[in-house]
């Protein structure tokens, strides 16, 4: 009997502090109608306070999850974390979150593949339950991104967001969870999409920090025509494999980082808007937080059954695309009990 890896619940949190972009207007040279014109962007969260990393959204995410699905801490085997933002070098953030959570059975580590990050974090925890090596395992993605961001850059401090969202992997054996994906990477994509300083490679000194270093550096024209034509070839690559037709699909779950990128792999996949996974409007790009963002807010319209295919791009480059079942129907708000 083929052990499958399937999503038993979802949380999420956001910081509450809204940035707006008439607030944007009076930081940079750009409008409202420039921003949502070419992004689909209207707003987007930031984690604001000292001492304030990824992990206190990590935490927040996954507390909500285990609290939704009535799982005990210390009943998960393993916890990844995806992010791009990590609280330290080291140690892991994931490391950070399973002691403020009380997993003390299993272990975690972080993952980092930019805004693909959650898809490779899913795909990875799906291979312990499938061997039946865990029952239990947590991935979350999140991403304080307004901490390496310039907001003297109007190219790119438009896009970004604060956020996480966190899924509960448990074993399926009906068919329903991750059956299949296809994930990719090309490391020539560096150049395009990085952060000069603050690695091995250049550690911060006075020099890297006076050249503004320590900031998301990005060719956007070249990043986005790498991302449309990528992200669209996965995710009707696993259409095909799986001989799904865009009747078959319920949701597209995409990456949140362009509305225009969004519409390009709705197109090529062939479903219309109205089976579109959409938040950037109201978080922008979160990157690990994406995903896991879109299926906490549409997890009340999700149903049993329904064939999900999650995309994203980013970083490195890094893409793919994932192939989900969904394993159940709404579950009844206890607020609204």
């Amino acid at each position: 009997m083929k052990i499958t890896a399937a999503v038993t619940g979802v949380g999420a949190y956001v910081p509450e502090y809204v940035l707006t972009n008439q607030e944007l207007e009076t930081l940079v040279d750009t409008t409202d109608e420039w921003i949502t014109t070419r992004t689909g962007i209207k707003e987007r969260r930031i984690l604001k306070g000292e001492n304030q990393g990824t992990s206190v959204m990590a935490i927040k995410a996954v507390q909500q999850l285990l609290e939704k699905t009535g799982t005990k801490a210390e009943d998960i085997d393993l916890l990844i974390c995806s992010t791009t933002t990590p609280d330290l070098v080291f140690p892991a953030t994931a490391n950070i979150v399973s002691a403020a959570v009380g997993t003390t059975k299993a272990f975690s580590f972080d993952m980092q593949a930019a805004c693909s990050g959650f898809l490779f974090a899913l795909a990875t925890g799906a291979q312990y339950i499938q061997t039946g090596t865990y029952r239990k395992v947590v991935v979350v993605g999140a991403d304080k991104m307004s901490s390496i961001i310039d907001y003297t850059d109007r190219a790119n401090c438009i896009i970004f967001g604060d956020g996480a969202g966190a899924v509960l992997l448990e074993p399926n054996t009906d068919g329903y969870g991750v059956l299949d994906q296809v994930l990719r990477s090309d490391g020539t994509g560096e150049q395009y999409l990085h952060q000069k300083a603050g690695g091995s490679r250049r550690p911060p000194s006075a020099e890297t920090v006076a050249n503004r270093e320590h900031y998301v550096y990005q060719e956007g024209a070249t990043v986005f025509k790498f991302a449309v034509t990528n992200m669209a070839n996965v995710a009707a690559q696993v259409m095909e494999r799986n001989h799904l037709t865009h009747d078959d699909v319920a949701w597209l779950v995409p990456h949140q980082a362009n509305k225009r990128i969004i519409d390009a792999t709705a197109n090529r996949m062939g479903v219309g808007p109205e089976k579109v996974m959409l938040n950037i409007q109201r978080y922008g790009n979160t990157t690990n937080g994406t995903i896991p963002l879109c299926l906490a807010d549409y997890e009340s319209q999700l149903r049993k059954g329904d064939n999900l295919v999650l995309a994203a791009f980013g970083g490195g480059f890094t893409w793919g695309s994932v192939y989900l079942k969904w394993a159940y129907d709404p579950k009844p708000d206890p607020q609204n009990a």
